[in-house]
């Protein structure tokens, strides 16, 4: 067992292929884009709106659609409700987004400057991490604003959670919640660490094997 550790370690150990580094140093761009573009679309439909009504969630901000007329709409029906107002301050999980992918970025530089297949690992485990974070942190919060209603709000409704992916029926509404490119761009990014790494694991651990077998043969 303990050989077969340190062949591990010494895997982990090895550095990354010249044409990996270029890759990893081509998927800042992606995840760097990914500022720029919204993360998630919220749309509503009901027949008072046969238009809709849209909600843009970015990196840093929340819009409305419509040149952001749409934002204020939303929230004087969800007052109707008793739901909390949406707006900037209320998505305090938007502070630590642009500073997480900042990091990503910086950590994914570094890898492939100096990297070996240790960091490379590090950096597929911390985008993994992120993304489930974030996603949980995105699907409590809908849950959140859907069951703290205002009890003396004008309409009373039963406590409900917002479509947070796909469609729903809410009341008269109906709502369409789906990812816009802003995720697309960050699951390019982590789709492509994670089959680098796999590649890289696989290569060595055949190569270690192969060594193996030629020094039990000698």
């Amino acid at each position: 067992m303990l050989s077969l550790l340190d062949r591990f370690y010494t895997i982990l150990a090895q550095p990354l292929a010249p044409w990996s580094r270029l890759l990893l140093v081509a998927l800042v761009v992606p995840l760097g884009l990914s500022f720029l573009q919204p993360l998630w679309s919220i749309r509503m439909f009901a027949p008072q709106y046969p238009a809709g009504l849209q909600l843009d969630i970015y990196t840093y901000t929340v819009m409305g659609g419509n040149e952001g007329r749409d934002l204020p709409e939303i929230n004087t029906l969800n007052h109707y409700i008793g739901m909390h107002k949406i707006d900037r301050a209320e998505l305090t999980d938007l502070d630590w987004i642009p500073f997480a992918l900042g990091a990503l970025v910086l950590l994914t530089l570094r890898v492939a400057a100096i990297g070996d297949v240790r960091s490379l690992v590090d950096l597929a485990v911390l985008t993994f991490y992120f993304s489930v974070f974030s996603a949980g942190r995105f699907a409590f919060k809908l849950y959140a604003y859907g069951h703290n209603l205002d009890p003396h709000a004008p309409i009373h409704m039963d406590p409900f959670t917002p479509a947070i992916l796909g469609t729903k029926q809410i009341a008269n509404f109906t709502t369409w919640s789906f990812p816009r490119e802003g995720t697309y761009l960050i699951a390019l990014f982590g789709s492509a660490v994670v089959v680098l790494t796999l590649w890289h694991l696989r290569k060595l651990m055949r190569s270690e094997a192969r060594a193996a077998v030629t020094v039990a043969v000698t």
